[in-house]
């Protein structure tokens, strides 16, 4: 089963961070490194990065995160102990960019 909630989605991982049958996907708006994307295309963009990266550090359950393929980022990433990948995506001019791909265990992207 898939669900879907509207909110504050740390407090929501918060909330389940204790379930191991819980899995979840990240995609937060980039606005670490100065980014500017995730202030334009989102209402709520404000992030606290450090305290997302810690919450992840404390679910039970598996989870996929996508970022911005930034040296702030991949520092946060190795902080507390994930694994990263890069990935190419095309953005919205089509052109081919490096995305981050961070999880626990990301064996299944070899």
């Amino acid at each position: 089963m898939v669900t879907i909630r509207e909110g504050d989605g740390i407090e929501v991982m918060e909330s389940y961070s204790g379930r191991a049958d819980v899995a979840f996907f990240i995609d937060p708006p980039y606005t670490a490194a100065g980014k500017r994307a995730g202030m334009r295309l989102y209402t709520h963009s404000s992030l606290d990065h450090e305290r997302l990266f810690a919450t992840a550090a404390r679910l039970a359950g598996q989870f996929l995160m996508s970022y911005d393929n930034a040296p702030e980022i991949v520092a946060l990433a190795t902080k507390h102990g994930f694994q990263t990948r890069t990935i190419l995506m095309k953005n919205a001019h089509h052109a081919l960019m490096d995305e981050l791909v961070i999880g626990c265990d990301l064996t299944c992207l070899d």
